[in-house]
């Protein structure tokens, strides 16, 4: 899957919580239809079994409830939970697909029956009560299956965000956002650092497979320049260049990965570096972009949208752009795609109650016609706009909806923008009004069922979603008919 994520820190974010957001891709050519859902614990399986690997793990016996937004067939191609918050209000987000090396691959290759993107929610997130157990746990899981591809996965409770890495077939590293800082990820090993004697010590910022120090060594995975060419003692490393080790710089990282890197960085740090022209800094192409940077301003739900829903709206790369150099437009690879499934954002907001704390943030489609919408988590279920998408393309989801209006828009993008802006601008107003007002309510007065009453409260949410996308879709099907190739009046002849 070709996916792109962003990552707040708490002190960076604009209201003290941590946020993890992602968009998850299909493959070139493939469109998977997502649901979001519920799963309860008499649900989830005692004995897992992959659809792709067929690997087979027991799990324990006592999973805590929690959200996914997995495949709607997972018959088809397994689950592939992707994005939820459990009920200890722990969050979770799998998988970036990244890149590695070929001495890395040739050192511990990569696992055919091990576990991976289909797997991981679901054997991980139930069980874990904060977001370094998350890293602890999928590291044990790591090491004893082994993994078919290279993935980042995030954890995310109140005060961290852990971002992990899987390196070869069994190894990985893990490393916690600074709390004052955003991190940025596309489909590229994104860690540019690793802290050695951390992660080796107290384990305060960074994390690592237990071996992974002799696993550098045995395969002469160090390519730093040494002037003696004395062998350093790599467990006082503070600055271990990780990207040189594990990581990929190749062509098509320069057209496929960093550029959009460069883009959510330009945006959110516009003042800090020279991004355009000879002079700049940091171009599309720089192997080098900073992991993780400290914003120029604090960092909204609304920052984090727009720059998943980039289409290089600004720079000569837009493919949508009427003006510039040709050449130019569609150069690099856009993060909003046609083939993106959905995007998921956990909010985990210090300054509630825990009870209703966590909200999960969904749009789905391309990125660049839709809309956040964000729901409460601590559920016993969904609503059905939501989580009851069907083979048959029908405007009763949320999913088909989004899909027909991106499609409907795309090849009359100058003459929807307008309809679409106006949908990306009054729904998640309107969302999070309903949201203030629920958590006003819910300050001054328990209800007997919390849950009921938060279910009620997303089901408010998605009608009014329901009916301004249902706005959204006639107001762009009546915009593309018109431009229908062959339209005629009487008065054309």
């Amino acid at each position: 899957m070709s996916c792109t994520t962003i990552l707040v820190g708490k002190y960076a974010s604009y209201d003290g919580s941590t946020m993890m957001a992602r968009n998850e891709d299909s493959g070139a050519g493939e469109f998977t239809p997502k649901k979001f859902i519920v799963v309860h614990p008499e649900d989830q399986p005692v004995h897992y079994r992959s659809v792709i690997s067929k690997v087979e793990i027991d799990l324990p016996v006592d999973p805590l409830r929690y959200t996914a937004v997995p495949n709607a067939f997972p018959e088809d191609e397994g689950i592939w939970g992707e994005c939820g918050v459990n009920a200890a209000n722990v969050a979770m987000s799998e998988t970036e697909t990244i890149t590695s090396n070929v001495r890395v691959l040739a050192a511990d290759p990569l696992v055919k029956t091990g576990i991976g993107e289909e797997d991981f929610l679901t054997i991980v997130l139930p069980y874990i009560r904060s977001a370094r157990e998350g890293v602890k746990r999928l590291g044990a899981l790591l090491e004893a299956y082994g993994t078919y591809e290279m993935n980042g996965i995030g954890f995310q409770d109140f005060d961290e965000i852990w971002w992990m890495e899987t390196i070869g077939g069994h190894h990985w590293i893990a490393r916690r956002v600074p709390d004052e800082c955003y991190a940025v990820i596309p489909n590229q090993l994104g860690i540019d650092t690793l802290n050695l004697r951390d992660a080796f010590g107290s384990e305060q910022d960074f994390m690592c497979s237990s071996d992974l120090i002799s696993f550098i060594r045995d395969n002469h995975l160090d390519l730093r320049m040494d002037e003696d060419g004395e062998e350093t003692d790599l467990s006082y490393e503070t600055d271990f260049d990780v990207r040189a080790a594990f990581g990929s710089h190749s062509d098509s990282d320069h057209s496929y990965n960093t550029p959009r890197a460069w883009i959510m960085e330009r945006r959110l740090n516009p003042k800090t570096f020279v991004w355009d022209g000879p002079e700049a800094d940091f171009r599309p192409d720089s192997d080098d972009l900073p992991w993780c940077l400290v914003p120029e301003h604090k960092v909204t739900v609304e920052d984090i949208k727009y720059v998943l829903s980039s289409h290089f709206q600004g720079t000569a790369y837009d493919p949508y752009g009427k003006y510039g150099d040709l050449s130019e437009r569609g150069r690099f690879r856009p993060i909003a795609v046609n083939r993106t499934n959905f995007a998921g954002l956990t909010q985990l907001r210090p300054y509630m109650p825990g009870r209703f704390a966590a909200l999960q943030w969904i749009a789905m489609g391309s990125n660049v016609f839709n809309s956040f919408v964000p729901f409460y988590t601590n559920i016993t279920k969904t609503p059905a706009y939501f989580s009851d998408t069907q083979r048959t393309v029908s405007t009763d989801s949320f999913y088909w909806t989004n899909r027909l209006i991106g499609a409907l828009a795309d090849p009359h993008f100058s003459d929807c923008q307008a309809s679409v802006e106006r949908y990306q601008l009054q729904l998640p107003a309107k969302c999070t009004r309903l949201i203030r007002e629920t958590d006003e309510e819910l300050l001054t007065e328990a209800p007997a069922d919390l849950q009921a009453y938060l279910e009620d409260r997303n089901q408010a949410i998605a009608d009014l979603v329901r009916e301004e996308t249902d706005r959204l879709l006639s107001s762009v099907l009546y915009t593309a008919s018109l431009g229908m190739k062959n339209g005629y009046s009487r008065s054309d002849a």
